[in-house]
């Protein structure tokens, strides 16, 4: 007996909020627990990112290709118990070998999800709800992330190895609910007869490729993508250390200054919350002009307070530029999303999508160490300025987007544009 599949929308705020619990679960004290209990050495936690997005870098394309054939349903699947999987190992054996099978079951999971994840609901509501699905996807997302990042204290101050297993296993029951629940009726995958394996992958590759060649505008939406990565590694890794030891962390009671970290998660969740809510009611999701207006003033903002927040000498400056950058950033994703879709052939949208994804992990390996040797050599003031000034250029590639002639035409249908492969 089949279980009835439910409303796509339904199912994609469900996976938006449990996913981002379960991400806030692992990843609170993630770094705490891999310097603490694992012991990993300085160096050993650069290799352990660095070998995350080469795994992500690797695999993006294959991944998306699968999805655009085969299932994006299957797809999303086998991403969320993939990293589940590698998290569990990660709880379970603490280390440094195990934690570098962990990225590489985290980064193939990851590029599972990567493109397949949007494709599937952009198929399953149409281009023109989208917009306000992603958007409401962000806010479940943020209140997923606000309980997960209290339960990921709540654990860690018992062991800090129950975080991870918790949210491994959370993960692990989210992909069984997919596979019982998740719906996909908008997607019409390749014919099992017309399938050549390899041949039909490398076809949908050079379909993706020449969709890109044939609408410029794809072009600089790639260079977005890999200037977000140039500057977003190094402020990953180094903003919790920046507060570590460049500030004194105000008391709070017998809390350990540990604590500090979930209250500057939650009340990120919060107020992006807030945020997205007034750019839900506000932006008009369908007017190109308006989004690439709204795109420039938030990573403009952005920037700025990634500045304020490397060189202010005041925590609670600092702590104000964090937040006012950190909200900002979370809520580009679905404004740049909506944006960048009305210009991809659903025929190829998630081989599309996982190349800018493939462009922003190439991004951060090249970013990370850059600033990373910033850091070394003229300390980590410095090496957040370093992430601050590479972000800086997207500023000008969204407005050049925006005044690019195919801007301004009307986006793409599903039936138009003939992709020359």
């Amino acid at each position: 007996m089949s279980l009835r599949k439910w409303d796509a929308i339904r199912v994609y705020l469900i996976l938006s909020g449990v996913s981002s619990l379960a991400f806030a679960v692992m990843f609170t004290l993630n770094m705490i627990y891999e310097a603490e209990v694992v012991g990993l050495t300085p160096l050993q936690l650069v290799l352990v990112g660095t070998t995350l997005e080469i795994i992500c870098f690797s695999f993006e394309i294959p991944t998306g290709i699968v999805a655009d054939l085969y299932s994006r349903r299957l797809s999303v699947i086998i991403g969320f118990l993939l990293i589940g999987v590698g998290f569990l190992i990660e709880g379970t054996l603490p280390f440094f070998a195990a934690i570098l099978l962990t990225q590489v079951f985290w980064g193939i999971g990851a590029t599972f999800l990567s493109g397949a994840l949007e494709a599937w609901i952009v198929d399953e509501v149409g281009e023109e709800h989208v917009g306000q699905v992603f958007v409401r996807g962000s806010q479940a997302g943020q209140i997923g992330g606000v309980i997960g990042i209290i339960v990921s204290v709540a654990l860690g101050s018992i062991a800090l190895a129950l975080p991870v297993i918790v949210g491994a296993l959370i993960m692990l029951v989210l992909g069984v609910f997919l596979i019982l629940f998740m719906p996909e009726t908008g997607f019409k995958p390749t014919p099992r007869g017309e399938r050549s394996t390899w041949q039909s992958m490398f076809h949908t590759f050079r379909q993706g490729l020449g969709l890109v060649r044939q609408r410029r505008i794809l072009m600089i939406f790639l260079a977005i993508a890999l200037v977000g990565g140039l500057y977003s590694e190094g402020f990953d890794r180094l903003w919790q250390v920046h507060f570590l030891r460049d500030f004194t962390l105000p008391g709070l009671g017998t809390l350990q200054p540990v604590v500090w970290f979930g209250v500057i998660g939650i009340a990120g969740m919060l107020l992006g919350a807030v945020v997205n809510e007034i750019v839900r009611r506000r932006l008009n999701m369908q007017n190109t002009k308006a989004l690439a207006r709204a795109l420039v003033g938030l990573h403009g903002a952005v920037i700025m307070g990634l500045l304020v927040f490397a060189l202010a000498q005041n925590f609670v400056l600092a702590l104000g530029a964090l937040l006012v950058a950190s909200v900002l950033r979370g809520t580009v994703y679905p404004i740049l999303s909506t944006w960048t879709n009305q210009y991809i052939d659903s025929s190829v949208r998630a081989t599309v999508l996982s190349s800018f994804s493939q462009m922003n992990a190439f991004g951060q390996i090249a970013g990370g160490p850059i600033v990373g040797v910033v850091g070394d050599r003229l300390g980590l003031r410095a090496a957040l300025s370093a992430s601050a000034l590479l972000l800086s250029p997207v500023v000008w590639l969204i407005a050049r987007a925006a005044r690019h002639p195919e801007a301004i035409v009307e986006p793409l249908s599903e039936t138009e544009a003939v992709v020359t492969p």
